[in-house]
């Protein structure tokens, strides 16, 4: 978001942004859909990726969906809108289709794949709304309007009983997060979710347990055979951790705490982050300049995984609970150093953001492996 960032900020909060018509999508319309089972559509991407060893050392990964998958994944995407009225429009553009390839595409390889265009907030109308020009909710609202009556559609017409996985980031984690407290938490249709994965986004929990504050009846995650249980992370360098106005990781209730589960260990303590990165340094909103992957061979795929070069583990400052991302950079290999997905605005990062373009992208390949273990938990637990 740096180049968006630095646009939207200019934008200010002159002028009154027209309204928008509140008529109800109709679902049944696949247009209505970013991704479908069984349709040519966002999720049908190239996914190929080179993995870059710490010797600099390349080898090639493909990628193909399961068209067979068990289970179903919905999923919700952030605010990348760049349409120019405070909600966007029903039209799939470069940017909607841009995220679902960062976020969402890869997890066809575990899940049938549902994605519903939404008249989300959009850059414009956030940052009008930040300025105080606005006064949105991200969670309320035409925008979540849109994705209950996808949810409810898509209950009726294509879950047919099957286990489902939650999958969000930013707006997306707030209206999923909201869409849960509404139309799942504690109702019978609980019991078919598998998980729910919000990046992003701050969750609370009581000081010292993992359920009864965002949500009533869902706790937070602790291993990967665990199902129906919420995964929830917002991610910082260990170098740049979050500052006291930062934008997630604090809640206002001194009762509560911000919930961090950590994609690379469930369980507890540090992991290793099996990323996704962009190979020319595109990101869910505009391209950051990236050094060479590798000192030793070209990259020809749209994707890099780098192993061994980044670890996370949950931390608490003053400021925040979060997911502290290291990188182990070694200036001695031929591999890149460190990574870029940092938001800035007039030369100066902005720290309260954090990885937040990124989120999704560094644990990519660890909520795979996360989906695919708690799929075969929940459907082992269907036959007893």
């Amino acid at each position: 978001m740096r180049a968006s960032l630095l646009f939207v900020f200019t934008l200010g909060c002159a002028g009154v942004l027209p309204a928008q018509t509140t008529t109800p999508n109709n679902y049944a319309d696949p247009q209505s859909w970013l991704c479908r089972p069984g349709a040519h559509d966002a999720c049908e991407t190239d996914l190929s990726t080179t993995i870059v060893r710490a010797d600099g050392s390349t080898a090639r990964e493909s990628w193909t969906g399961d068209n067979r998958a068990a289970i179903d994944c919905f999923y919700v995407y952030p605010t990348v809108s760049t349409d120019q009225t405070p909600n966007s429009d029903m039209l799939a553009d470069p940017a909607e289709v841009n995220v679902i390839h960062h976020q969402f595409a890869r997890f066809g390889s575990k899940c049938r794949t549902f994605a519903p265009l939404y008249r989300q907030i959009t850059l414009r109308g956030l940052l009008s709304s930040m300025g105080g020009g606005g006064g949105f909710k991200l969670d309320a609202g035409l925008g979540y309007d849109d994705v209950r009556d996808a949810w409810k559609y898509y209950l009726e017409h294509d879950n047919q009983g099957r286990g489902f996985i939650l999958i969000g980031h930013s707006q997306g984690s707030f209206v999923l997060a909201q869409l849960i407290r509404q139309e799942i938490d504690g109702k019978p249709i609980q019991s078919r979710m598998i998980s729910a994965m919000l990046m992003g986004v701050t969750i609370a929990v009581p000081k010292g347990k993992d359920v009864g504050g965002s949500f009533q009846h869902v706790p937070l995650c602790h291993s990967a055979s665990q199902t129906g249980c919420v995964i929830t992370f917002a991610t910082y360098r260990s170098n740049v951790p979050p500052p006291a106005q930062t934008l997630f990781g604090k809640v206002p209730d001194p009762s509560m705490v911000a919930a961090c589960t950590n994609p690379a260990a469930l369980e507890g303590g540090s992991g290793e982050l099996h990323a996704y990165l962009s190979a020319d340094g595109r990101t869910i909103t505009t391209p950051i300049p990236v050094k060479p992957w590798t000192s030793k061979a070209p990259i020809y795929t749209p994707w890099v995984s780098v192993p061994g070069l980044l670890t996370s583990r949950c931390a608490t400052n003053d400021a925040a609970t979060y997911l502290e991302l290291t990188v182990h950079g070694d200036p001695a290999d031929a591999r890149v150093d460190d990574i870029t997905g940092d938001i800035s605005a007039n030369g100066q990062v902005r720290t309260e953001w954090g990885m937040h373009l990124i989120d999704a992208n560094l644990a990519m390949g660890n909520l795979l492996d996360i989906a695919e273990k708690q799929s075969k938990a929940w459907l082992a637990a269907q036959t007893h």
